[in-house]
């Protein structure tokens, strides 16, 4: 079949171009494929919590297109008592949380020097955003804290940006940002020991903005002003959080004004996603399943990629805001199982390009969230980020495959345990994949390590011998339930993902294969895979600067000098 041989009991892929195609009128199409990771030096590097998602302030009222998707989803109304949230979050320990989006430009926030009774959003078409100015009240910001406590999230929040600014009627906002009123919050939050992992400044204002916009001198210098109001009200504490902006979409020549004229005083530098256009659309889903439209999705990451290392910044990139189709999305398409190929295509994309970390909208609310916003069970692409987070190490390995476009192939170190974890997406609804691993720079390890098969274009099963134990691998074939990839369901090895009755996640088992029979992807279908008995050699190394973003309780922080080096089964260690 193809470039596949039988010899002497040895079965050999070679690792050239090569594939073939077997019509079977049951089964459809077969196709064959070589995934080619070059495991010799991987080309970027992530935050250890890359996944994360967002809390949205949109208020029960908030419709598009005639349907309202939101719920009691928003950071004023959300259950924080609900076992399953609770449970969805905990299951990352830890998952970055984003809280922010449109209206947090207009929330006024309640603190003990602005006591004031707090007014909720409402809906005027008439005013910018289509809501009033809404205020968050003390006693929740305390609440959202206890809860953030318990289930260990760590929690960027977005301030609003256009305090103290006067709207044009070119829609440009003008004037210096007042920051009193977030100071006061800041103030707050240091006082009672909230731990806040990084404070945001404004949302989709920069470039030409979203409504409005603020010109990015005037940007530059209110971020200036957020950073030493950070400094100075944590000077107290070793650890400060990080300064955040502009999370806006990404606009080249605005961008590199922006990291300039920060002079340094910016950690992260955000920009939002959504280019499958409107939850309007019909013919969403084929733009998902389209090669070419994923692909340019993908176009910011290495344009951005560019600036940030030519420009001599310490920030590094973040997807702050991923949605895919604006205005909340659409129902049976971003909240159903195929938007896990847009998902985990970005994540991939976004990954190899240096993005450290991929914030998603929304962990609930919307049509696009993780979470049901009515039952708060977990949609598709919750177990897709799930697994991500579980095996997708932080070092990123240059991977390709051969044999068609329908496949999207990504691999990275594994985390926190050995070998390579690669990802394998098949578009295409009529045909099954077998993809035969290539990994240079590698050995595979047999029988705990006494035996060693090297090999750099080529993958070797092992004859059946009473004196080697042939190297295993792990699966996680994520399928639609009934084959439906509308469905909210997803399977795990063909068995359905849900919450006990209890509340609990589900455990994310593999099945096991021999690691020299190919991988089988079937139609419609994703896959993780796990190699542990694949060793990057001693001397595939990384070598990177002395900086990045640190998770947990630690923050960002730099080293003046030097560089690491490690071989990629321990760089996750």
């Amino acid at each position: 079949m193809g470039c596949s041989f039988l010899q002497k009991g040895w079965f050999i892929v070679v690792g050239f171009l090569c594939f073939s195609l077997i019509w079977d009128v049951d089964a459809g199409v077969t196709l064959e494929g070589t995934v080619f990771v070059d495991g010799r030096s991987p080309i970027a590097k992530t935050d250890k919590d890359f996944i994360c998602a967002t809390l949205d302030w949109w208020p029960p009222e908030k419709c598009d297109y005639g349907t309202c998707s939101w719920g009691q989803a928003s950071l004023l109304n959300l259950d924080l008592k609900n076992t399953v949230f609770l449970n969805a979050i905990r299951a990352f320990s830890p998952l970055k949380i984003r809280l922010g989006g449109t209206l947090q430009d207009k929330v006024i926030y309640q603190t003990e020097d602005n006591p004031k009774p707090c007014n909720s959003f409402t809906k005027n078409s008439s005013v910018l955003f289509g809501f009033t100015e809404g205020c968050l009240p003390l006693a929740r910001w305390d609440e959202l804290n206890s809860f953030f406590n318990q289930s260990g999230a760590l929690i960027i929040f977005g301030l609003n940006a256009l305090n103290g600014k006067t709207i044009q009627l070119d829609n440009t906002a003008t004037g210096p940002w007042n920051p009193t009123n977030a100071a006061s919050l800041i103030r707050y939050t240091v006082k009672k020991g909230y731990n806040i992992y990084g404070w945001e400044l404004g949302n989709e204002l920069s470039g030409h903005g979203v409504g409005v916009g603020i010109p990015v001198d005037q940007y530059a210098a209110d971020t200036v002003v957020l950073h030493d109001l950070i400094q100075d009200i944590y000077k107290e504490t070793s650890l400060k959080p990080l300064t955040i902006g502009p999370g806006g979409f990404f606009d080249a020549g605005w961008f590199q004004q922006y990291i300039a004229k920060t002079n340094g005083s910016l950690n992260v530098i955000t920009h939002h996603i959504y280019n499958l256009g409107p939850g309007s659309d019909e013919h969403l889903i084929d733009r998902i399943l389209n090669p070419s439209i994923l692909d340019s999705g993908g176009d910011d990451f290495p344009r951005l990629q560019s600036i940030v290392n030519s420009s001599g910044t310490s920030a590094v990139a973040w997807v702050g805001e991923a949605g895919g189709a604006y205005n909340s999305g659409r129902n049976q398409v971003t909240n159903a199982f195929v938007f896990s190929f847009w998902y985990l295509n970005q994540l991939g994309m976004a990954s190899a390009h240096d993005t450290k970390t991929y914030c998603r909208q929304s962990l609930i609310g919307g049509n696009y969230g993780l979470l049901n916003t009515t039952t708060f069970n977990p949609n598709p692409d919750y177990y897709s980020a799930l697994l991500w987070h579980r095996l997708m190490g932080r070092y990123v390995l240059s991977t390709n495959f051969t044999g068609t476009n329908m496949i999207r192939a990504y691999a990275h170190c594994s985390k926190e345990s050995r070998g390579v974890t690669l990802l394998l997406i098949n578009l295409d609804g009529n045909t099954t994949v077998h993809a035969a691993p290539d990994i240079s720079g590698t050995s595979i390890e047999v029988h705990k390590r006494r035996r060693h098969h090297r090999h750099r274009s080529k993958v070797i099963l092992l004859p059946h011998n009473k004196q080697l134990s042939v190297p295993t691998r792990e699966e996680y074939h994520l399928t639609p339930l009934d084959g439906n990839i509308r469905s909210q369901t997803v399977l795990l090895n063909g068995k359905p993902l849900t919450v006990d009755s209890s509340g609990a996640i589900p455990a994310l088992e593999p099945s096991f294969f021999n690691s020299s029979e190919p991988i089988t992807v079937a139609p419609y279908s994703i896959v993780f895979v796990h190699l542990p008995s694949v060793a990057i050699q001693a001397s595939s190394l990384l070598r990177v600067p002395f900086f990045e973003i640190w998770n947990s309780t630690e923050r960002l922080r730099s080293y003046t000098s030097g560089s690491e080096t490690y071989p990629c089964p321990k760089l996750n260690s």
